[in-house]
């Protein structure tokens, strides 16, 4: 039979093989289950270490594995197939359990656990997760391994949704299928949470990075859609299902609970239709500018801590997944290859149909930083920000940035602008500036009161607009030294007793310096008082950002986690908006800065 791959012309201009190295790791994995173990095994390895024999040699070597849950059953037919045969590793029979959990759950457990985890094999469904699980770098390590399985992310639509669009005819890009669906009371479209959900992050940052839908401004246009797209979360890829009716022609497909079109991975779509009458099953969507790939990675986990035995069964199973039977099940089971093909049979099971372009490249990974971007953005959205936030005014802020011919203050007001662009008019936000002796004794102002952003401000207009503008008035005071310890406790203060409940609290402080206010508070003192003042029933985090190469990290650091806040540093404050939002995701999925 045909199978759908790539043309010519696509290889020709290094669409497929130019992704990140991080794709291409097998070579790189089989080197680190070598060296796990010694280095005549290694030689063992070469001279049929993982050949069949006519019987088991003592006992079997136990091999467990955590996949995703939606290639857990594959995985489980194939170490069955092993089981069977049976599979042997150096002459041992290979016994593998496979168990099935979330990708998110692991990968916290892994950012933040030590000791055996109880499994030696991780197989998430994105390899976004095992950025993921990296964390601080304190936690378990994961040797990353190349994919066993790809599945494209899409838009599934019941049939009566999918015909208004003028499936399969009309293609659509992404910002295009957004703004159809959460523009008008067409198509009720559900998402699951991109903070538990690879399929939810990786369209919502193809929805960020697709031109846009409406004409409109395009950063507008991404916030309004994730704050629609807000509101129809579940939690997970399985509760997104669950949303659809399964009858629409009724009473149920007009109930307005009942989402008709849902973020949902081809093979997701695939199992879905399997099991659904023809009224509830869903028609795909591939958008024309690229679906990125679930691409399912072989990862191991904590290598140093392995047996020998563990060693070679774990590079035995990631072989068995990479035959020819192996291929077969994952296929039957509605996953693609590893480079992106499959047959016609198994899209039209999934809901696609020519001419949409399910035939076409992937579109290339978004980088950690995009993601982190995109779920901060995702954040902020689905729960409203109040964010306080103090900009360093002292005269070292006049300073010229490397490269850019602008002073670190214009850099950075241009960057609070941009920042505050991803804000919706339920935010809230205020300013205060901070050099030395700037209102009188004291070292710092408050410009800007804290106050929803669409809320009017005196004189007309908005907050926001208010806001912007005071951004844009910002200039650093001639001579002015960084009084950086009694601001921050004093607009803690005020942060702490302003605190709304329900909404993401947080202090973002930026400085491009150390404290240099002789006649202030000390820094012991300062920590002291803030962990008199900071309340776990009213969490208010402090975001520092230390701004250029005269700022102390170190310093703004250890300020900002007495709260439960966290120290990033800058060198150039373009980078500014980045970091916020990623610390905002930070201290918004540990649970910091609200609530309930």
């Amino acid at each position: 039979m045909e199978r759908h791959s790539l043309p010519d012309g696509h290889r020709a201009q290094g669409h497929r093989d130019t992704l990140p190295p991080r794709h291409r790791r097998s070579v790189a994995i089989a080197t680190v289950l070598v060296l796990a173990v010694a280095a005549g095994t290694a030689v063992a390895a070469e001279g049929g270490l993982l050949s069949f024999s006519d019987s088991c040699k003592d006992s079997a070597v136990d091999l467990t594995v955590v996949a995703s849950p939606d290639i857990a059953p594959a995985v489980r037919t194939v170490a069955a197939r092993a089981s069977k045969e049976p599979a042997r590793s150096d002459g041992q029979c290979l016994h593998v359990t496979v168990v099935a959990r979330d990708s998110y759950e692991v990968a916290n457990a892994l950012a933040t656990g030590s000791g055996d985890p109880g499994y030696q094999v991780w197989l998430p469904d994105s390899d976004l997760w095992l950025d993921r699980a990296k964390g601080t770098g304190n936690g378990i390590p994961v040797a990353p391994g190349d994919s066993v399985a790809t599945s494209p992310v899409t838009v599934g639509m019941v049939p009566s949704a999918s015909k208004a669009l003028g499936w399969p005819e009309k293609t659509y890009s992404w910002a295009e299928l957004a703004a159809s669906a959460t523009g008008s009371d067409k198509v009720r479209l559900g998402v699951a949470d991109p903070t538990r959900s690879a399929t939810g992050l990786l369209a919502l940052s193809s929805i960020g990075a697709s031109p846009g839908g409406q004409g409109g401004d395009h950063d507008t246009e991404v916030a309004a859609t994730a704050k629609a797209l807000a509101q129809r979360m579940s939690a997970g890829d399985a509760q997104v299902l669950e949303t659809l009716a399964q009858d629409f022609s009724g009473i149920e497909g007009g109930n307005p609970e009942h989402n008709q079109a849902v973020l949902v991975s081809e093979q997701a779509a695939f199992t879905h239709n399997a099991s659904s009458p023809s009224t509830g099953r869903l028609d795909l969507f591939y958008p024309a500018d690229g679906t990125p790939l679930l691409n399912y990675p072989y990862a191991l986990v904590n290598s140093a801590e392995l047996t020998g035995d563990e060693s070679r069964a774990a590079l035995r199973f990631m072989r068995l997944l990479d035959d020819d039977g192996a291929h077969t099940v994952l296929e039957k089971n509605g996953f693609r290859t590893t480079d992106g093909t499959t047959e016609p049979a198994m899209v039209e099971s999934a809901g696609g149909r020519t001419p949409q372009p399910f035939a076409t490249p992937a579109a290339v990974p978004p980088s950690a930083d995009v993601l982190q971007e995109t779920l901060g953005l995702w954040t902020i959205t689905v729960q409203s920000a109040r964010l306080t936030t103090v900009v360093d005014a002292s005269g070292s802020m006049a300073g010229t940035v490397p490269g850019r011919d602008r002073s670190r203050m214009d850099v950075t007001k241009a960057s609070l602008i941009q920042a505050l662009g991803q804000f919706t008019p339920d935010d809230e936000i205020g300013l205060w500036v901070f050099a030395t002796t700037l209102d009188g004794d004291k070292d710092y102002r408050q410009v800007m009161p804290t106050r929803r952003l669409g809320d009017p401000a005196k004189g007309g207009g908005t907050h926001r607009e208010k806001l912007s503008a005071a951004f844009k008035a910002l200039e650093p005071v001639p001579n002015g030294a960084t009084g950086l310890y009694d601001t921050t406790l004093a607009s803690y203060k005020e942060a702490q007793a302003t605190y709304v409940k329900g909404k993401f609290n947080a202090l973002v402080l930026l400085t491009d310096g150390s404290n240099q206010d002789d006649f202030g508070i000390s820094r012991s003192a300062l920590i002291d008082q803030l962990e008199k003042v900071s309340d776990p029933e009213r969490p208010v985090p402090i975001i520092a950002i230390a701004v250029g190469p005269d700022a102390d990290r170190a310093e703004v650091t250890e300020i900002a986690e007495v709260t439960g806040g966290g120290g990033y540093e800058v060198s150039d404050p373009a980078e500014i908006q980045r970091v916020i939002l990623q610390a905002i995701m930070t201290a918004g999925q540990s649970g910091r800065g609200a609530q309930e």
